[in-house]
């Protein structure tokens, strides 16, 4: 190994960090709480060690480098292997430590919560850094390993992948009190053809579940109105644009108050089950362990609070 590199001090590669999550030497000295100057003086003195260029200009865009790629990759092992010993010694001193960095699918967001509150009371020193994210972000993230462990329904299955079902996800079909198909005791897919369907943006992973199940059904919208945000979609159905298919998790409380109707479709719920995922052969770290093995072991007493979080009583309060 380069001397040069083993001059390199973690300071350094916190800033350098900095500046790759930024894209910008201004917003990485916000961030630190330095001067821009000294964030210059930094990168430059960490260039000299590298012996190459971490940055470039392009127009007034900031790029990395491959050697700042490189480096990069290096820097989050680092710090990995540094949160990955302090969680050691804590669990040494008797208790578990450290942040949990958890993705989830958007659909995902209201019962992890939950979820990590129940796991949290077994380690009440453990913090959570939770992202959420639609489907094709998740699969991204997953390339990148950015994250601890992600929670998604459709695992790619071209991708070398551990994961655990745990929970499930029904997708229903939802309208607003009022519509005229809620007068009806049993409708089939097709009856709901005829009306406008809210659909979620590309890469919305119940989008995709959707589209294939209705395709598999033979069951084709003609009119279909893009909706950004699963809240903005729900919003939308009670506006009475259309008609959703929705998680059942993410309209439990529109559901109980009687603002949305689930329609009595006898091809529906489209049953998927949450998934907590993590690169195969990855080591995880021991939050991260202790959140999976918390997983396996109480799987009935996750069912037990999803029914809870559905009711909106015990843990999960509306």
């Amino acid at each position: 190994m380069r001397k040069s590199l083993m001059r390199m001090t973690l300071r350094q590669l916190q800033v350098f960090r900095a500046v790759c999550e930024h894209g910008s030497y201004s917003r990485a000295a916000e961030e630190m709480a330095l001067t821009q100057p000294a964030v210059s003086l930094q990168i430059r003195q960490l260039e000299e060690l590298v012996g190459q260029p971490l940055f470039e200009y392009v127009g007034k865009k900031l790029y990395r480098t491959e050697a700042a790629e490189a480096l990069r990759r290096a820097s989050s092992d680092i710090f990995g292997r540094l949160e990955s010993l302090d969680m050691q010694l804590s669990d040494l001193r008797g208790s578990l430590q450290g942040q949990l960095n958890l993705c989830v699918e958007s659909s995902a967001k209201y019962f992890t919560p939950h979820l990590f509150a129940e796991f949290r009371r077994h380690h009440p020193e453990v913090g959570l850094n939770l992202t959420v994210v639609n489907h094709s972000l998740a699969v991204r993230r997953l390339t990148q390993s950015r994250d601890d462990l992600m929670i998604m329904s459709q695992v790619p299955q071209d991708m070398a992948l551990d994961f655990l079902p745990f929970l499930n996800n029904p997708i229903i079909a939802v309208a607003a009190a009022g519509h005229p198909l809620t007068q009806a005791p049993k409708l089939d897919l097709q009856a709901l053809t005829g009306y406008p369907l809210l659909v979620r943006e590309n890469g919305s992973g119940t989008r995709r579940a959707c589209e294939e199940y209705c395709h598999q059904k033979r069951a084709h919208f003609p009119m279909q109105m893009e909706i950004g945000s699963l809240e903005a979609q729900r919003e939308a159905v009670l506006a009475g644009l259309g008609l959703a298919m929705l998680p059942r998790h993410a309209v439990r409380l529109e559901l109980r108050q009687g603002l949305l109707c689930e329609l009595p479709v006898s091809e529906l719920p489209l049953q998927r089950s949450w998934c907590v995922v993590n690169i195969r052969g990855r080591r995880l770290s021991p939050v991260a362990q202790a959140f999976v093995d918390f997983i396996r072991r109480e799987r009935t007493s996750i069912a037990r609070l999803d029914d809870r979080f559905q009711q909106g009583g015990g843990g999960a309060r509306a």
